[in-house]
This record gives C-alpha cells, structure tokens and sequence, in this order.
C-alpha cells in the first residue's frame, strides 16, 4: 500500500488530498520495470481526474486570477481606475493645456476679424500768417477746418472675414481633439502595460508558491531517503529561475508606474501609486465597415481636412472681394472769410486698373484644389488605420479564444499530474521540470496576448476616433 507523508499532502491542498484517498483506496504497488510498473503509472495518472470528479469544481487558472486581480486589488486604497486616470491627464498635462489657450486666442482673432474700419479725423489750420506787418494778427487770415472719413467696405468683406476667422477656430479645436487622441492613446498604452505587469507579478509569486510547496515535499523525502542530493539539488536550482521571474516582474511593474506617472505629470511615489482596471479581452467584435463609420463621423483629423476645404473656399471668396473698390466718404466743415462756416463732402474711390488682386485670387483657388487632394488622403488614412487596428484585435482574439478555453485548463492539469505522478515515482525529475516550464509559459503567453489584445483595442479607439472596445 502507498503511504502518504504531511508534506506531500500538502503539495496541491484539497485536490491533493482527494487524489491520495483515491490512490489508497487501490491497492497498487510501483515497480520499476515491467508491465506492472506500466499499470501502475497510467493509474496514478488517471487519479487526478477522480479527485477532480469528487472535489468541488476546479479554480480559476492563475493567469485568469491574476487578470481579475488587476481589475479587483485588495487593499488597493487610492488605486486609480482609468476613467480616474484620464481625467487627471486631461487637467494637467502641458500639451493640452497649451493646446487649449490657443483655441482662446482663435476665438479673440474672430472679434478682430469682424470689426469695423475706424473713421479718420483730420484738423486743418491754413493761411497763418508769420510774416505779417501786423504782428498782434497772424492768424487773421487763417482758414481752420476738420474732416472725418470713413472707408466703406463693399462685397461682405468684413463677414467674409468673420467667416475665415470661425472656420480656423473650427481647425484648431478639431485639432486639438486629435492631439488628444494621440495622447489618450499613448496614456492607454502605459495604463494597461501597468496592468499587464501587474497580473504578471502575480503569476510569478502563484508559481514560486506552488513550486516551494513541491520542494517542501521533496526536502522531507530526501531527509527519509527518498531522493538522491543530485536530484533534490537540481530542484533547488530550478527555484532560481522562479525567483528571477519574481524579481523581474517586480522592476518591470515599478518601470510602468514610471511611466505612467511621468505622463501624468505626478509626484507621487511609485510605492504609494497603484491603478486598477479590468485586464480581460472581449470576443464580441462588431463588424469592420461600422467601425469605418465610426471613424469617418468622429475622427477629428478628417474633421480638420474637411473644415480646411471649406475655409479655403472662404478665403478665396474674401480675396475675390478684396480685389473689390472700396470707397471713403469724407465729411469736413470750417470756416473759410467771406464765408464764416462751411461744410462739404466727399468721395473717394481708388481706379483699380493694375492691382485687382490677381494673385490672392489664383492662390486662394489652388487652395481649395490642394486641401482637397488632402482631405481625401486623410479619408484613405483613416481608413488604414482602421483596418490595420481591426485585423489586430481579430487576431488576439483568435489567439486568446483558445488559450482561455483549453491550453490554460490544460496546462494546469498537466502540472498537477505531472507534480503528482512525480511525488510517487511515477514520473522522471525531467518530465517534472518541463511540465513546471511549460505551465509557467503558457500563463505568461497568455498574459502578454491579453496586453496585446488591450494595446491592440486602444489603438482601434484611436483609429475610430472615441472608445468603442475597453
């Protein structure tokens, strides 16, 4: 009959436990070699399933833990959630903030833009007399006299004007909008590389756990005598590379928090700084041609080309009515002997024989032509981005879909049968230490296809203009 020390009961807790009554209910015993040894290795192997039949129904995968514990830290106080994340970005950050005064002074360039020619005045004292015999009267002769002008402006210049002024206003805010596209997604990126790390830095710390729990067992058996020092030191030195990934994991999550800070333009110490968010993928994808709607009805670049068209068609207006005569009505009284007050008017209009402004005219109109060409070179980039950002959350998906539904369940099952059937002499050290590797890289690829995934969704809420995928 097999025998059962404390410490091997405790290498996989209750399941653990549930294997070993199923074990010693059968009566087998190892051999080395032979037939029987054969039997008795695919038993012990089909133990695992028994004890899984009679337990309550299996955990959740590490990796998927860590994902929630990403989403859900406990005793996180303070921990940032993304929503929480951006709006501290969008107060704060110099860029936008810049960005933002100089809608403001677009807005005060309107007001000027629409603002009246100022009238002109002008004092005359004509006819003095220096030179007179008389010099107590120089200025009995003189004729003083004051005129007031003003420059009538024909063809709607000054609305014109008003309109040109409005519609750069229009660009800027749709360019600042896309200034903050790019940001955002640059913030995102280091956001969920944060969460990334730290589901990392939990599997790390789940399999240094799990595998002390196995060397734990293997301790007491070389001290009964039941390994050879060369095997239990090759286990010993296996623990390494757990300890490294811990290690690693830890200085590439405080790296993130750097970064993340550094955009947020926060003091706070990393120690003292945590996020939290939801580190998962979602398979429900709408189709390509909405998200091509999307993006043409909300990416503010394309807004920007298309409000550049228009303001050049303005423009060319303006200089058609610039090449227009305006003329100055001018108003004057004084006083001129024999006549002891007067008042006249006048008109002034300029001959535009040579300048009609030919050339503002040819330039404002090529304007129109190459804004344009651009506009619909910005619609094909638009849509590039689109597809390119679409076909990267496709394949995420397809590769994440597998991952959650078999290879992480598999290689969990794996690990433990292998860990069992090696605690009983049913396995080889090799095969325990590749099933130990196996496991550990698939919780880690499934991880880095989730941040892959994350990156890939805020890269299609960039090229689609707001956030569709989270």
């Amino acid at each position: 009959m097999l025998k059962a020390s404390k410490a091997e009961k405790r290498v996989l807790g209750v399941d653990a436990r549930a294997r070993w009554r199923a074990a010693c209910c059968a009566p087998i015993q190892v051999f080395a070699s032979g037939a029987l040894a054969a039997a008795a290795l695919g038993l012990l192997l089909t133990v695992p399933a028994v004890g899984q039949q009679a337990a309550s129904p299996a955990p959740q995968e590490p990796a998927a833990q860590a994902a929630q514990a990403a989403q859900q830290t406990p005793g996180a106080a303070g921990a940032l959630s993304w929503e929480e994340v951006r709006a501290k970005f969008e107060a704060a950050n110099p860029s936008l903030l810049a960005g933002a005064i100089g809608i403001e002074e677009s807005k005060a360039q309107e007001v000027t833009a629409y603002l009246r020619p100022n009238p002109s005045f002008t004092a005359l004292l004509d006819q003095i007399d220096p030179f007179t015999t008389n010099p107590s009267h120089p200025l009995a002769m003189a004729l003083p006299s004051g005129t007031i002008t003003y420059l009538h402006e024909r063809e709607h210049k000054r609305e014109l004007r008003r309109d040109s002024a409005k519609e750069a206003t229009g660009i800027a805010v749709s360019q600042q909008s896309d200034l903050e596209r790019n940001l955002l997604f640059t913030l995102r990126t280091a956001f969920v590389q944060t969460l990334q790390q730290k589901a990392v830095l939990d599997v790390a710390r789940e399999n240094l756990t799990y595998y002390d729990h196995v060397l734990g067992v293997d301790r007491e058996k070389y001290k009964a005598g039941g390994i050879a020092q060369v095997d239990l030191d090759r286990l010993e030195l296996q623990r390494v590379q757990f300890e490294s990934d811990l290690q690693v994991a830890l200085v590439n999550l405080r790296t993130a928090k750097i970064q993340l800070l550094t955009l947020l333009d926060d003091r706070t110490p990393v120690e003292q700084f945590d996020v939290i968010g939801l580190f998962d993928f979602n398979n429900q994808l709408a189709g390509l041609d909405e998200f091509r709607q999307i993006a043409l009805d909300n990416r503010p670049d394309l807004r920007a080309a298309m409000a550049a068209v228009d303001k050049a068609k303005t423009d060319h207006q303006l200089a058609v009515a610039n090449g227009s005569t305006d003329p100055t009505f001018g108003f004057d009284g004084g006083k001129n002997p024999p006549i002891e007050h007067y008042i006249g008017f006048s008109v002034q209009i300029p001959l535009r024989i040579f300048d009609r402004n030919q050339g503002e005219k040819l330039r404002t109109k090529l304007d129109i032509d190459k804004n344009a060409q651009l506009l619909e070179l910005q619609r094909a980039q638009v849509f590039s981005d689109v597809d390119s950002a679409y076909a990267m959350v496709e394949s995420n998906v397809a590769l994440l879909q597998p991952y959650k539904e078999r290879y992480l369940k598999i290689a969990d099952r794996v690990r433990d049968t292998i860990s069992f059937s090696y605690q009983h002499g049913a396995a080889s050290l090799l095969d325990f230490l590749d099933a130990q590797k196996e496991y550990r890289d698939t919780q880690l690829n499934y991880l880095n296809l989730v941040g892959s995934y994350l990156t890939a969704a805020s890269q299609l809420n960039q090229a689609v203009g707001r956030e569709v995928l989270q």
